[in-house]
């Protein structure tokens, strides 16, 4: 079986002359994967050439991650990264409590209600504020926002990449 990786984070910039560079975090868990000492994969996104990179240090700027990599000591040395994608093994995931879910589990799965109708697939998960909302692609028309909320999710069956809604009002 080979590897799968999925992606936390992507370089978009360098920040300042030693090293830092700039990170848009794709991850729920910023704080455990951009710690220090923990380990990424930087991936080149046409070639997929990989190196395993340490954090150093990491902090919070403007909605983006500021992250010192071990040995990226200037900046020539980070604007050679900049596009690339930081990722981590599927494997290296953390167990998650009941009920919540990684997005690229979600991602795919089809979305029906609570009576029976079938709404469409979830294309993308958007987190704007209080909670997530999963975009779902019709086979036909245009996409529905399912608000990720008690009242609305009924259930999701991961073996069966099925996702059960209760529609509320003005919801379509």
């Amino acid at each position: 079986m080979t590897e799968q990786w999925l992606t936390v984070g992507k370089v978009v910039n360098t920040h300042g002359i030693r090293g830092e560079i700039k990170v848009v975090s794709q991850t729920d868990f910023p704080e455990e994967r951009f710690a220090e000492g923990s380990v990424l994969w930087l991936v080149h996104p046409e070639t997929q050439q990989r190196l395993s990179v340490e954090v150093q240090g990491a902090r919070m700027h403007k909605n983006m991650y500021i992250v010192k990599l071990k040995g990226c000591d200037d900046i020539n040395e980070a604007e050679k990264y900049k596009g690339w994608q930081l990722k981590v093994s599927r494997d290296d995931l953390a167990e998650l409590d009941e009920g919540e879910y990684y997005h690229y589990e979600i991602i795919g799965c089809r979305v029906v209600t609570d009576e029976g109708a079938e709404l469409g697939t979830v294309t993308e998960i958007l987190s704007p504020g209080a909670n997530d909302v999963w975009v779902v692609q019709p086979p036909k028309g245009k996409q529905v926002l399912i608000p990720v909320i008690d009242d609305v999710l009924l259930r999701v069956d991961l073996g069966t990449k099925t996702v059960t809604v209760r529609l509320m009002e003005g919801l379509i």
